[in-house]
């Protein structure tokens, strides 16, 4: 049976999905990553309850040829690649050129390398695998789809800064991230509570990056990212929603430069930055430093006001009880009451029958989405 691979690249890692093309659409049949943060690079992918793990030889450099012919041979001694018959990609940001998925040709990547501005961190990546694969597997038609897509249903009004109107037309303004996501979490919420679904919902994404999206009736109202990956809540390691004066501070006063900044802003802030520990939670949480606890109640102070400003205009963290708990806590005023017990058990629903809002976990699948968007762009053979 035909199969089809998705890369879902963030900015350390690479996520593989390997789906069987089945006449009721995609099915997972395994799951991988590399991890660009470790040395040797190791490929690791699971299938049910088998773990293949493989370090690579190749190195990270500008072209990824030699990384994926690595990847391909790992998985060929495991899967029947030779029935591949097409690949989708997660591709952070598509302006406002692209709302939905599109066949990769040559004037569509060049249009995607074009926003690479406006997503430093991320675009890169995704374009380095999207060559490579052209390079290693020139026949094999590809597709991309986009997480600003979900959020091109936002208003005019919210996506606006309050700049001159010339920045705005010129493309400075809000865009939204995570959409992939979110599509996903509104289509499981829509199965699992469809009365819920079919309101106002509030959606936490929380990963290494972390934003929420205000729905309404499952379509994208707003959300807490804007115009780049930097905005909203504080991250593992960027910074949130931070004073424009901050910035200009750094940048006059302080005498940063732009890279050091940008290095700044990306990379040493967010729970990283406040506790000097660790940008893992879990490291957080387990360590008794008053910076360590400072730090969480921090992400979870700003999680919950910004909860509370999406519920104007209209889940969170899958495997961290604590983390919900103290969000949950702080939103005792809005009728959120917490069941401790289904927490502590990572339970699909967490607040008691009594509470005014309902509270789930829905763990999210990015490269499900991705494999339905390609397969519904490009059919099960990829012509």
């Amino acid at each position: 049976m035909k199969t089809l691979l998705t890369f879902n690249a963030g900015s350390s890692t690479v996520k593989i999905g390997l789906f069987e093309l089945s006449p009721d659409g995609p099915v997972r049949i395994a799951r991988g990553v590399i991890d660009f943060r470790h040395d040797p690079l190791t490929l690791r992918v699971s299938e049910d309850e088998q773990r293949i793990e493989a370090a690579l030889e190749a190195r990270p450099d500008a072209d990824l040829s030699g990384i994926l012919s690595e990847t391909f041979a790992v998985l060929s001694r495991h899967f029947d690649l030779g029935e591949v018959a097409v690949v989708g990609h997660r591709v952070v940001h598509g302006g406002d050129r692209f709302d939905g998925p599109v066949r990769l040709d040559e004037k569509n990547i060049a249009a995607i390398d074009a926003l690479t501005v406006l997503a430093p961190l991320h675009q890169p990546q995704s374009l380095r695998l999207i060559r490579a694969i052209g390079s290693v597997l020139p026949d094999l038609p590809q597709a991309a789809s986009f997480d600003t897509a979900f959020h091109r249903t936002n208003d005019a009004l919210v996506r606006r800064f309050a700049i001159p109107r010339d920045l705005y037309d010129r493309g400075i303004k809000r865009y939204g991230f995570h959409g992939l996501s979110y599509k996903y979490i509104a289509r499981e919420l829509a199965r699992l509570a469809p009365e819920k679904a079919g309101g106002r919902v509030v959606v936490a994404h929380l990963g290494s990056g972390a934003s929420l999206c205000g729905l309404d009736k499952g379509i994208s109202r707003d959300t807490s990212m804007g115009f780049s990956t930097l905005d909203g809540i504080p991250m593992a390691t960027r910074c949130g929603a931070l004073d424009p004066g901050v910035v200009l501070h750094l940048l006059g006063q302080e005498g940063l430069a732009l890279r050091e900044m940008e290095d700044l802003l990306y990379h040493k802030s967010g729970l990283l930055g406040v506790s000097g520990i660790s940008a893992d939670s879990r490291d957080l949480l387990e360590s008794d430093a008053p910076e360590a606890k400072e730090a969480i109640d921090l992400f979870a102070l700003r999680i919950a006001g910004e909860i509370a400003r999406l519920a104007a205009t209209a889940g969170v963290g899958e495997n961290q009880p604590k983390v919900r708990a103290n969000v949950c806590g702080r939103l005792g005023w809005l009728g959120l009451d917490l069941d401790p017990i289904a927490n502590a058990a990572n339970a699909i629903l967490i607040s008691t029958p009594e509470s005014r809002m309902a509270a789930f976990v829905i763990p999210t699948d990015e490269e499900q989405v991705i494999a339905e968007e390609t397969v519904s762009l490009l059919g099960s053979t990829g012509k």
